[in-house]
């Protein structure tokens, strides 16, 4: 049986605690200045476009070179 790596446990509860932490500061400082588009960070509010803009239908690379069309 293999021993437990309570060093890998303790680092993931660290993350987590962080992650935590940084979102909570993350909504608390939306709060005090208005918040963002429905309430998301900056960060997802990137991702949102960046899905957007990738779902033109013809893709981020454009054509396979070879293809023919």
């Amino acid at each position: 049986m293999a021993t437990p790596n309570y060093g890998y446990e303790k680092r993931q509860r660290e993350l987590a605690k962080k992650q935590k932490k940084e979102d909570k500061l993350r909504a608390k400082s939306q709060k005090a200045t208005g918040g963002g588009r429905d309430g998301l960070s900056a960060d997802a509010q990137g991702l949102d476009r960046a899905a957007d803009a990738g779902s033109s239908g013809e893709g981020a690379a454009g054509p396979v070179p070879g293809s023919a069309s």
